[in-house]
């Protein structure tokens, strides 16, 4: 592995330019331990989606090229799919792209007893995102303390009411 860089790093520079040729972002790059195993997660986007077939064909794409680049001592499986609807932000470029949107946010530690919140994204810089709650209240979340940040989706739940 390259001095100095992680695994998710040296990854994402081999994978990153298969996916610009085939017409792909790649929303992020993840190498997680669950139970026993080691996954390499890679996670593409396009605009109107990816499809199945997209996941396969980059899968297939970017295995070889990890197996002879060899960044990553240990077994592990790959996996590549979508972010999903409800996406995670998590670099810089996910926050400025997703100005003005309703994303759900929960903190590590809770405020006033509460870790769950719903707003508008209204700012991004220094790693910190500004939700406006309601009309009159601004939270200020610095992403170290946040659990995660997702894109809100208010899907129909199917007559589950």
């Amino acid at each position: 592995m390259a001095k100095g860089k992680n695994t998710v790093a040296v990854v994402t520079e081999l994978v990153k330019p298969v996916a610009d040729q085939m017409g792909l972002t790649l929303w992020d790059v993840r190498f997680e331990k669950e139970g026993a195993g080691w996954y390499l997660r890679l996670f593409i986007d396009k605009e109107g989606g990816v499809t199945i077939d997209d996941c396969e064909n980059y899968s297939r794409a970017v295995d070889k090229l990890i197996d002879d680049a060899d960044p990553i001592d240990q077994s592990y499986y790959l996996e590549v799919c979508s972010p999903g609807v409800e996406r995670e932000l998590v670099q810089d470029w996910h926050f400025e792209r997703y100005l003005g949107s309703l994303v759900n946010v929960r903190l590590i530690r809770p405020v006033e007893g509460q870790r769950d919140f719903t707003g508008e994204l209204t700012a991004y810089a220094d790693r910190t995102a500004t939700i406006l709650l309601d009309e009159e209240t601004e939270m200020q979340v610095p992403l170290n303390e946040a659990a995660f940040v997702r894109l809100y989706d208010d899907y129909d739940m199917g007559g589950l009411d």
